[in-house]
């Protein structure tokens, strides 16, 4: 299971920083990621991470955001800052365990996560 929390409603300019919990969790996972959705528009992502901490990005959200995780605690973090309007979205974990993902190549494609978390609502105001 996964759980987000830490969404909220912000000014342009704020900073948010998103948690996500890994419950019950055996080991095996190749990537954790963040996505967002937003009315009307598909499912993206904004940031993964893969088993050997290698990161990547969307290009809206380099140098903004921050994805990190503490595998002690089966948290991952996203750290947002200078939020602006347009990353108002519901924003979800994932994680990817399946097998041939290994070496973390699947971490970019949302369809090859196979856990996600019910979301949490970010709101940025102009």
């Amino acid at each position: 299971q996964l759980q987000e929390s830490g969404g909220g409603s912000v000014q342009a300019g704020g900073s948010l920083r998103l948690t996500c919990v890994r419950s019950r969790y055996t080991g095996g996972d190749h990537c954790m990621g963040w996505f967002r959705q937003a009315p009307g528009k598909e499912r993206e992502g904004v940031a993964s991470i893969d088993r050997y901490s290698t990161i990547t990005y969307a290009d809206s959200v380099q140098c903004r955001f921050t994805i990190s995780k503490d595998s002690a605690r089966n948290t991952m973090y996203l750290q947002m800052n200078d939020l602006r309007p347009e990353a108002s979205a519901m924003y979800s974990c994932a994680a990817n365990s399946k097998f041939y993902c290994d070496g973390g190549h699947c971490c970019g494609d949302v369809y090859e996560y196979n856990y996600w978390g019910q979301g949490t609502q970010v709101t940025v105001s102009s």
